[in-house]
């Protein structure tokens, strides 16, 4: 697979993106099936979805953004890739069209320490949604996980977050777990990654009654 540097001026760049997407390839590898439909929640600059849909062949992703920089740059990073979708975690519906509207699994990196409470809550509204019955929500970041001590760098890293913006800092697994499971999303795997890092792996079950 190439990761060479797009040389548009359009292409983004990120460091931890570039740092963290062959450990995340490693770990998707060994947590999805052969085949699917995923979606990457705030792709940012589109290095993880262009990377992952190189590295999982059989599975075909859709790549989204709210912020116009991101929807511009994607297409440099993963020219045979679908159009990204402009998609804010926060509202109530979301632009996934219609044979796309249920996926096997959803995978965001390192927005919900750097977005509101919101974010959290949408994300996994829209994973109850539109995940299908027994796919998951896969979810990398920071994260403080209650009982266990903090890292010094994580520690630094939420104090310069909530300094720059009191709505930012670093989530508690503890409160994520807990709005996960008001929308049917069980928290079957935490991956320890790289510099601190955690991936999270919930699992979507069917709600009694409901058509899957």
């Amino acid at each position: 697979m190439s990761d060479a540097r797009p040389a548009h001026p359009a292409a983004r760049f990120s460091p931890a993106a570039e740092r963290n997407k062959q450990p995340i390839g490693q770990a998707l590898l060994g947590l999805l099936p052969p085949q699917g439909l995923a979606l990457e929640i705030a792709s940012g600059s589109g290095q993880h979805v262009a990377h992952f849909a190189a590295l999982l062949p059989g599975w075909q992703w859709l790549a989204s953004d709210p912020e116009a920089s991101a929807l511009a740059s994607i297409p440099h990073w993963w020219p045979q890739g679908p159009a990204p979708l402009q998609l804010d975690v926060s509202q109530e519906t979301w632009p996934l069209p219609a044979s796309h509207a249920q996926v096997d699994a959803i995978f965001c990196a390192n927005m919900l320490h750097i977005s509101g409470p919101d974010s959290a809550r949408g994300l996994m509204r829209g994973a109850a949604r539109h995940v299908r019955a027994g796919g998951h929500l896969l979810v990398y970041g920071p994260f403080i996980v209650e009982g266990q001590p903090t890292a010094p760098s994580n520690l630094a890293f939420d104090a310069d977050l909530r300094a720059r913006n009191p709505a930012w800092g670093l989530r508690s697994l503890g409160h994520i777990e807990s709005i996960a499971a008001e929308q049917d999303l069980q928290l079957v795997q935490q991956l320890g990654m790289p510099a601190n890092n955690l991936l999270l792996v919930f699992q979507r079950r069917p709600v009694p009654g409901a058509p899957i």
